[in-house]
């Protein structure tokens, strides 16, 4: 199964339109917010898709939730913006939070700051800003073997991130 993230389009949505083009075969998305208005957009242009999104701190008058967990292939997906946790300052209260929620993997974004980490045995994903820089994450779990691999776009020195 694969999912594509984003965040932070700021009113951009065109760079998340050329991403799932590029990756049409993810069958759900996840937006980390600030740009629930641009995420709506793609929705229309991309119906067929399955949506998690939050809201962020910049988006006002959103009917998103801050927080949403899902589970897929055996894995729990927890889903935040993070300025409420404070992910500035550090990935403490975020981890901290996935713990409580027995989360597998974290999406958040907030920072802008595209990451990939393995926390407490959590894969913590930051997409980036898809406005700003262009930067996305996708995540491969294989469905039989639960195997997560996650791909940050454009390509990084990281490679390719692979847990089992």
């Amino acid at each position: 199964m694969k999912i594509i993230a984003f965040s932070d389009s700021h009113g951009d949505h065109m760079p998340m339109l050329k991403a799932l083009k590029k990756h049409n075969d993810a069958k759900i998305v996840v937006f980390c917010g600030d740009g629930h208005n641009d995420i709506q957009a793609v929705q229309k242009q991309f119906p067929n898709k399955t949506y998690l999104c939050v809201k962020g701190n910049c988006d006002w008058y959103c009917e998103f939730a801050a927080l949403q967990t899902f589970t897929l292939c055996n894995k729990k997906l927890l889903i935040t913006h993070g300025h409420i946790q404070r992910v500035k300052e550090s990935l403490m209260n975020l981890t901290y939070l996935g713990q409580q929620e027995k989360a597998d993997i974290i999406f958040f974004g907030h920072t802008h700051d595209q990451l990939t980490v393995l926390e407490d045995n959590m894969i913590v994903i930051n997409p980036g800003s898809i406005g700003y820089a262009g930067q996305y994450t996708t995540v491969e779990i294989d469905e039989q073997t639960g195997e997560t691999t996650v791909k940050e776009f454009p390509p990084n020195k990281h490679g390719v991130f692979k847990v089992k």
